[in-house]
């Protein structure tokens, strides 16, 4: 068991998770979605091909109107990852070690960056995020990649937040057909008696990364319009 200190997507995501109440999204796992690796598409990146600074970025992120009614966007919460420890998923644990060692190519600590996190008031209390990042393409790709594959080296293991202790099981689920590189997962977690399923879906179009997180429905209903306006300039 190690902690972590790194900025890696796994740990973001559960800290979101864990330390703002987990939605309480009640999805069964799609048990009968294909594994894929991460596809490899051409074109779609001419709009992309210069670094976007974290101010553009910001402008292309989802907003409530983006969304449409019955959402409300989330203060963004103070990173906590050094709460987070990892244990029984030795690629996670070594994703923490190399990140505080100053090996980034692991982790997603990109320097142009934004994100957003909404509420969605329905009878389930769901939550969606969205995170933005732009480097070079190479960069982007192998960052995201050495995270999503420690993550679903790992069927099942355990985070611990404080003294809260979550059960975690990942799946790797097919990749919507968009932009250049595709990722998807589902994170399902139990704590407290309650169980509840995140998707957590990556696409990369040219030089910039999109990432969805949240209940599943979400994800799947928003994803193609993140990508859009994330590929929109302003």
């Amino acid at each position: 068991m190690r902690r972590s200190t790194t900025t890696a997507l796994a740990l973001s995501a559960l800290t979101v998770l864990v330390l703002t109440g987990c939605s309480r999204s009640t999805e069964p796992a799609d048990t009968s979605a294909a594994s894929s690796a991460p596809a490899h598409r051409g074109g779609n990146s001419a709009s992309t091909s210069a670094l976007l600074s974290s101010a553009k970025l910001n402008k292309r992120l989802l907003n409530e109107s983006d969304l449409g009614e019955g959402y409300a966007r989330k203060p963004q919460a103070t990173d906590r990852h050094d709460d987070v420890t990892v244990i029984g998923c030795p690629a996670l644990e070594k994703l923490g070690s190399d990140a505080a060692t100053g090996a980034t190519g692991a982790t997603l600590d990109f320097t142009r960056k934004a994100k957003a996190s909404f509420t969605y008031a329905s009878s389930t209390n769901s939550e969606v995020s969205e995170e933005l990042y732009s480097d070079s393409a190479t960069k982007l790709s192998n960052g995201i990649g050495k995270v999503f594959n420690a993550m679903v080296s790992c069927p099942s293991y355990q985070v611990a937040s404080g003294s809260t202790v979550i059960d975690m099981g990942t799946q790797k689920t097919a990749a919507p057909d968009l932009g250049d590189e595709q990722w998807s997962q589902l994170l399902t977690y139990s704590a407290g008696g309650q169980r509840s399923v995140v998707k957590q879906t990556a696409v990369r179009t040219g030089n910039i990364l999109v990432i969805v997180s949240g209940s599943p429905g979400l994800v799947d209903a928003h994803l193609d319009k993140a990508l859009t306006k994330a590929r929109t300039a302003h």
